[in-house]
């Protein structure tokens, strides 16, 4: 199974639970957790079989004829997140337009609540960014590492303002924050609000973007593909809990069920990456 590129210890410990039910209720079964170095890596992974689940949108729609899916991730009741831009409080950056000539912190090249969602709200405010997300912007300067490294370089002052996704930023930002009502009505993590430090300010939401989906390739010829997929949809909250590692911390669970989906309901993330160049499929 791979998981979603980033820190490969806190991946691992916030997907455990995911892990231990689908051991726990799969006889035969013994799923391994794989960290891969970026999105690019995990197609080729799944297309020479030495994976068989994924579950980020990007490689799902870069080929989704060598996948089924399993359906959309459901965390705190909600199958939707949010990609939002932080600066740091009392900043001289409040509108998108602000961050011409400054530097930009983004998430992986291809994340799309860390890169490609914002590129195209930048693109949209009037900015020019150039042949991002492959190629450096025109109007900003910015370098692409990971949801945690955005925020780090946001904190060091080395960029003025970070680009990551709700489940990351959200408990950075100071208890009582307003939001916007989208945001309040779909986001799961608005309870972990003021649990990091340091904080900073939210100067742009995007809209509800569909959680990451979970699928498995097709060539997988097994019985247990299937069986896995039914653990997954008809888990909840209850069971998933039995599955927690010892001092697992629930703010981090990234999954209780799956809503049942198709790619139909990614195509927002489609028209996105269409915007601002980028082809899944290349």
């Amino acid at each position: 199974m791979l998981l979603t590129p980033g820190t490969p210890a806190d991946a691992r410990r916030r997907y455990k639970p995911v892990q231990n039910l689908i051991n726990g209720e799969v006889d035969g079964v013994d799923v391994e957790m794989q960290v891969p170095t970026d999105y690019s890596a995990i197609r080729p992974a799944l297309e020479s079989e030495q994976a068989e689940i994924g579950m980020d949108d990007i490689t799902l729609l870069s080929k989704p004829d060598i996948m089924d899916v399993y359906g959309t991730t459901v965390t705190g009741g909600s199958a939707f997140y949010f990609s939002l831009m932080l600066v740091q409080p009392g900043s001289d950056i409040q509108e998108r337009t602000d961050i011409e000539g400054k530097e930009w912190a983004f998430a992986d090249r291809l994340s799309t609540s860390g890169s490609i969602f914002a590129l195209y709200t930048l693109q949209e405010a009037g900015l020019d960014i150039g042949d991002a997300p492959k190629e450096d912007p025109v109007d900003f300067d910015a370098t692409f590492t990971d949801h945690d490294q955005a925020l780090q370089r946001l904190a060091n002052g080395e960029a003025v303002g970070a680009t990551t996704w709700g489940g990351n930023g959200i408990p950075h930002l100071p208890e009582g924050t307003e939001v916007p009502d989208r945001v309040n009505e779909n986001s799961s993590f608005l309870d972990t609000m003021g649990t990091e430090t340091p904080q900073f300010e939210p100067i742009w939401w995007s809209f509800p973007i569909p959680k990451q989906p979970m699928y498995a390739r097709s060539s997988w010829d097994s019985d247990k593909k299937a069986e896995i997929g039914e653990v997954l949809r008809n888990s909840d909250q209850d069971l998933i809990k039995q599955y927690y590692p010892e001092d697992y911390n629930e703010e981090e669970l990234p999954f209780t069920t799956l809503r049942d989906t198709s790619l139909e309901d990614y195509q927002p993330i489609i028209d996105r990456m269409d915007t601002v160049g980028v082809d899944p499929a290349a």
